[in-house]
């Protein structure tokens, strides 16, 4: 089976990247300890290129931490081998392509000189207001208060069947459909690597506003606007050795990163990213 299009379009991405720049080698993998309930922090493993960029991607789906940990760190290789297991379906390899594209995605915007915009919140800068209708794929519980503070009805797409509720405001479903009542949505950058993006675009295309945000979404985002997205909200490595120790003791970033945002008025496209190098 062949891998969904946005992961397709994510490695071919990667590999026009590492051939632009001249091939990259992987300098450090670095995983979060396997802690019993990781907080945030810990959920995220990183690639280091040799050139100092840092890429991340979640590893809390299924067994892919732990799977992490027994097959051991791989740096050394060339990243566009780590880059081809994102179109797999193993988890571990899906999880360390998607951190390698990121990271090649980082090497690009600071050969090319983009400096993405600093996010203004944690959502993709949607700015709720009365009569909105409000999408969640993922949970987000401050914008949920926030949004019941307003009388902003929420529906929230899960995948666990024993979340499955319906109250008044507040509707969590298994059924992607339902989010297209819906004028503002946000989700969490995991449905990049669990195989729902093409189900979950499918239902936002009329969405006034869509929000992808989180570590795992440090990729290109040229299809993901093409699906609709609006804005893309993830983290800047500020500080890589500062953040790398973090990740490997399970600890809070700090200033070792900050969120950015892109979105598709301020981000020149891929194309003439890899042209101005």
């Amino acid at each position: 089976m062949s891998a969904p299009t946005v992961r397709n379009w994510l490695v071919e991405a990667a590999r026009r990247i590492d051939a632009a720049l001249g091939p990259a080698r992987v300098a450090r993998i670095v995983l979060p300890p396997l802690f019993e309930k990781p907080g945030k922090e810990g959920e995220f493993c990183a690639v280091q290129l040799d050139c100092g960029s840092v890429g991340l991607a979640f590893t809390l789906l299924g067994g892919t931490l732990r799977a992490l940990h027994a097959r051991g760190a791989e740096a050394g290789g060339a990243a566009i081998d780590l880059v081809r297991g994102y179109a797999e379906d193993d988890g571990a390899a899906r999880a360390l392509g998607l951190a390698a594209i990121n990271a090649l995605t980082r090497r690009l915007y600071d050969c090319s000189g983009f400096l993405p915009d600093d996010s203004i919140d944690s959502f993709g800068s949607l700015r709720l207001a009365a009569g909105d209708r409000l999408g969640m794929i993922g949970h987000f519980t401050p914008l949920i208060a926030q949004a019941r503070a307003l009388g902003i009805p929420v529906t929230v797409l899960e995948l666990k069947a024993e979340l499955v509720r319906e109250e008044p405001g507040l509707v969590v479903t298994l059924d992607p459909w339902r989010l297209a009542g819906c004028n503002k949505i946000v989700s969490t950058s995991t449905l990049l690597l669990n195989d729902t993006f093409e189900a979950a675009s499918a239902a936002w295309r009329g969405a006034e506003a869509v929000a992808v945000v989180g570590p795992s979404a440090g990729c290109p985002p040229d299809a993901l606007f093409a699906a609709g997205v609006s804005a893309v909200g993830t983290a800047w490595i500020a500080d890589a050795d500062a953040f790398l120790a973090r990740v490997a003791a399970g600890e809070k970033w700090g200033t070792a990163s900050r969120k950015i945002t892109l979105t598709p008025q301020q981000y020149p496209g891929l194309e003439a990213l890899l042209s101005g190098i």
